[in-house]
């Protein structure tokens, strides 16, 4: 297992960006109206717009994602549900403390 992403979501998304291309002294691998996504090392770091989410959508808030090996396994051993989203296979849980995690 590995961090894979960092994902940030703000309101203004512009402003946070080009905060990152300072700190990082370099600008995204990507980006699309309303977020962008940079290289750091073997992370991505994911900076996108915030908004609602509904029920069956990722939930749209800060969370670190941990790349594992079988998405459907580790979901299944922390009773959780695995599902399918655009960029691929994923499942989302919250930390005793309320932090969101991704398992992808």
């Amino acid at each position: 297992m590995r961090v894979a992403e960092i994902a940030l979501f703000t309101e203004d998304p512009d402003r946070l960006i080009a905060f990152y291309e300072d700190v990082l002294e370099a600008g995204p691998e990507s980006r699309w109206r309303g977020g962008a996504i940079f290289a750091v090392g073997d992370v991505k770091l994911l900076i996108h717009v915030a908004g609602p989410s509904g029920p069956d959508d990722a939930p749209n808030r800060d969370h670190v994602a941990f790349s594992v090996g079988d998405v459907d396994a580790a979901a299944a051993r922390l009773g959780i549900e695995a599902r399918d989203y655009e960029w691929g296979r994923s499942a989302y849980l919250t930390d005793p403390d309320g932090r969101a995690l991704e398992l992808m």
